[in-house]
This record gives C-alpha cells, structure tokens and sequence, in this order.
C-alpha cells in the first residue's frame, strides 16, 4: 500500500483529450455519472486513471510543470488525511466518493505540489 496506483488528467476540453489519448495510445474512457464533476475512467494496460474537466485556468507556458496527477492508494483515507494535514500539507479537494470503488480525495503539500489520495472502498 501507499504506491501510486492511479494517474489523472485535467482538460479544458475533454473530448479533445479523450480523442487524442484514444488515438495516441488506444485507451478507453468510461464517462461516470455518478461523480460531482465531469469525469471519464481510462483503462490502459498499467496503471488506470482518470480525465476531468478543468478545475481552473490551464498554467501558462514558461510557469512550471503542468502534468498528471498520480494518486496514491491507501488503507486508510482519513487517518492518511490527518497525517497530510499535521505536516502541513493542504486540501485542496475535499474527500468524496466514486461509488461503489473508493473515496478520493486532492491534498497540497508544502511546496504547492497537488497529489490525490484513495482509499478503495465498495461502499463508497
């Protein structure tokens, strides 16, 4: 446990994201309804993953690295959580859950670098 086992990628323009991925490297993407935002599973032949729409404005060019989002599996979101929080890490999204697969959640560690954390859980 504590690995990363999902990545994420945030679009502007998800259906131009879904294409080019497709395209570029077969993978398959299955839209989930029942999440709060905008969000597409991808199935790939390692690690899977997700794509959602943009949060925010996309980083302009020349401002750092704008890049995936690796998530890391847990046994234990909340205590994982509260751990995050006493060393200074930040939420940046608050835990929800993907039903029936696990709780996500987004953090922000000290140098304003975001992660996200999951807990696989069938009841979620």
């Amino acid at each position: 446990m504590n690995a990363i086992g999902y990545f994420e990628i945030q679009s502007s323009n998800p259906s131009r994201e879904i294409e080019f991925y497709k395209n570029v490297f077969s993978w398959n993407f299955i839209r989930e309804h029942n999440v709060p935002i905008e969000y597409y599973r991808i199935e790939t032949n390692g690690i899977n993953g997700g794509l959602l729409q943009r949060p925010a404005r996309i980083p302009e060019l020349n401002f750092g690295t704008n890049a995936f989002t690796c998530s890391i599996q847990v046994d234990n979101f909340d205590e994982t959580a509260n751990k995050i929080l006493a060393n200074g890490g930040q939420v940046a999204m608050a835990k929800f859950a993907i039903p029936k697969r696990c709780y996500q959640g987004y953090f922000i560690d000290p140098d304003n670098n975001v992660f996200g954390l999951f807990e696989v859980n069938e009841n979620a």
